[in-house]
């Protein structure tokens, strides 16, 4: 049933963008699936609607805290929430269209039709700032298309549902239009996934302004630290993080942790709530949770003293633990400057084989992810904080990384990153075999970026629906041989896709095959093909190694 329009005076207040925002995000991941589709070619890694809703999902977390009333606090939330949570391109192009949004509608309490226009407008230049080599027929053209209009639209409509009536007309008219601005596109008979998902999300921001229900209820990666799960006590832990490799100089000194037990009869739980605001007063990190039966507490201050007299109030007190964070920290530092290296290394992959091979060949951190699962900028961001190192160099190793990689730059202050843009993970090994920590960082990023130029690679995998690529027709389940990016040859039998691959690839000069293979081949299936192909090509060196990646079957490089 459609409920009572919430808003009839033609304008967005913060609280119906907070609806409309988390309504498109929920929009978004009720069809991620139908996104992910789109994918250009028939393989099972299309995650523009993963990326897209997962990016959603930080913004729609920030805002489910609370959001406030003010304009400038929801955009707040809005523009770091999509930027900590960016992944793959489609992510990142999302991020700077919301921060590109937010920051012309946060100048106003009220939003007409006119600001919203300048917004989008805003929004689309930021988005396309962020790609250094804009294509049209992508996302990039439909929120474009889309900003134009409504700028048009701006000037004699003030409806809100007839202005975004409109625009998503203009949406879906330019969306099926991508096909003929892109090539790959057209041969794959698909439009462009991130453009759909933009259509999406105004439809479902259209739903939250109308005061519509979407189906289903919304899921958030916030766990509830509110609920202890059990009355009994546990082993002292309070699950705060503490990031050692970010030392800054701490505000407050001691780190306070107790029970409340014993609960005497006259507390009541406005008492707990009461006891928690205090202790955010004079301090932070704090944690309240329980009930009248038993509280915990953690919080960091400078006096122990007045946290502990406030909480015998309620009761007796158990399990108390200080510890003095200066001297923590003063410790930490000392060992952080002694092991402090000039360089360091992130690599982005996914299978413990490929991990494994990365860090034997000395990468410091690995970010778990590649296709179906891109990191976030903020993900990496993390993992690049805990190298104890002033330069990091990162290895995408996937083209929908890239971007993310180059956004991560801007949430780190105390790092330098350097990204290689290694677009597959035969070249991320490549650049790793030429990395000699030794030498100058401009030596060690020409010899990286050089190293890249030449690698061939290919991959096996199955194909996810029926489709027609150039002359291949292919049918769900086929087992297809891609080399760069193209489909080249199909089959039944991986094995044997693998030999058509290499016969097609493979140079009278080349000497090395290098072969991974992955988490759905068993090992003695690897290793008969290894067999197979030694002894169709005695003058060629063929390596077979782990790599343990989720659905491609073999990932190999020719040199």
């Amino acid at each position: 049933m459609v409920a009572a329009r919430l808003n009839a005076n033609k304008i967005i207040t913060p609280p119906i963008l907070k609806k409309m925002l988390i309504a498109g995000g929920k929009n978004i991941k009720l069809n991620r699936a139908q996104i992910d589709s789109l994918n250009v070619f028939p393989v099972p890694d299309g995650d523009t609607g993963t990326n897209m809703s997962l990016t959603m999902a930080s913004v729609i977390d920030g805002l489910s805290v609370d959001a406030g009333s003010k304009m400038e606090i929801v955009c707040d939330i809005v523009s770091k929430g999509a930027l900590k949570g960016a992944r793959g391109n489609s992510g990142v192009i999302l991020s700077q269209i919301l921060k590109g949004f937010s920051l012309v509608v946060a100048e106003s309490q009220e939003i007409d039709t006119r600001i919203f226009a300048k917004a989008m407008k805003k929004g689309t230049e930021l988005a396309y700032s962020a790609v250094s080599r804009p294509r049209e027929g992508t996302m990039l053209t439909v929120i474009r298309v889309m900003s134009e209009k409504a700028l048009e639209l701006s000037k004699f409509v003030n409806d809100f549902e007839d202005f975004f009536n409109k625009l998503i007309s203009c949406g879906e008219e330019i969306l099926a239009q991508t096909p003929e601005m892109l090539d790959v596109l057209k041969k794959a008979g698909v439009v462009d996934s991130g453009g759909f998902g933009l259509v999406v999300l105004f439809r479902g921001m259209l739903k939250g302004y109308l005061g519509q229900e979407i189906e289903e209820g919304l899921e958030t990666s916030s766990p509830d630290n509110n609920v202890i799960q059990s009355k009994g006590f546990d082993d002292g832990s309070d699950g705060v993080f503490i990031d050692y490799h970010n030392l800054d100089e701490i505000e407050f000194a001691y780190c306070t942790e107790f029970f409340i037990i014993n609960i005497y009869k006259k507390t009541t739980l406005s008492n707990i709530d009461k006891m928690r605001e205090y202790f955010n007063e004079i301090g932070d990190s704090v944690v309240v949770v329980g009930d009248l039966d038993l509280i915990k507490v953690h919080v960091h201050s400078n006096n122990p003293g007045l946290v502990l007299a406030h909480a015998l109030q309620l009761g007796e007190l158990d399990r108390v633990k200080i510890e003095n964070m200066l001297e923590q920290n003063r410790e930490l530092k000392k060992k952080l400057e002694a092991e402090r290296k000039p360089i360091g290394v992130l690599s982005i992959c996914a299978g413990e084989g490929f991990a494994n091979i990365f860090k034997d060949l000395l990468v410091d951190q690995i970010v778990s992810g590649g296709q179906t699962m891109n990191p976030s900028a903020e993900d990496i961001a993390s993992s690049a904080r805990k190298i104890n190192a002033d330069n990091i160099i990162i290895l995408p190793n996937n083209k929908n990384i890239v971007l993310a990689a180059e956004q991560a730059r801007s949430l780190i202050n105390n790092k330098d990153l350097y990204v290689i843009p290694t677009s597959n993970i035969p070249q991320g090994i490549s650049a790793m075999l030429s990395y000699n920590p030794d030498s100058s960082l401009p030596e060690i990023l020409a010899e990286m970026n050089s190293s890249i130029v030449s690698v061939r690679d290919a991959s096996v995998t199955y194909a996810v629906r029926n489709s027609q690529i150039d002359n291949l027709k292919l049918s769900q389940g086929d087992i297809i041989g891609i080399e760069r990016g193209n489909i080249v040859c199909k089959g039944k039998d991986k094995g044997e896709v693998v030999k058509d691959l290499i016969k097609k690839m493979k140079k009278e000069s080349d000497e090395i095959v290098t072969l991974y293979y992955g988490a759905d081949v068993p090992e003695q299936e690897a290793n008969k093909l290894l067999e197979q192909l030694q002894e169709a090509y005695p003058d060629c060196e063929f390596c077979m190694f782990f790599g343990g990646q989720p659905l491609y079957y073999y990932i190999m490089s020719i040199e």
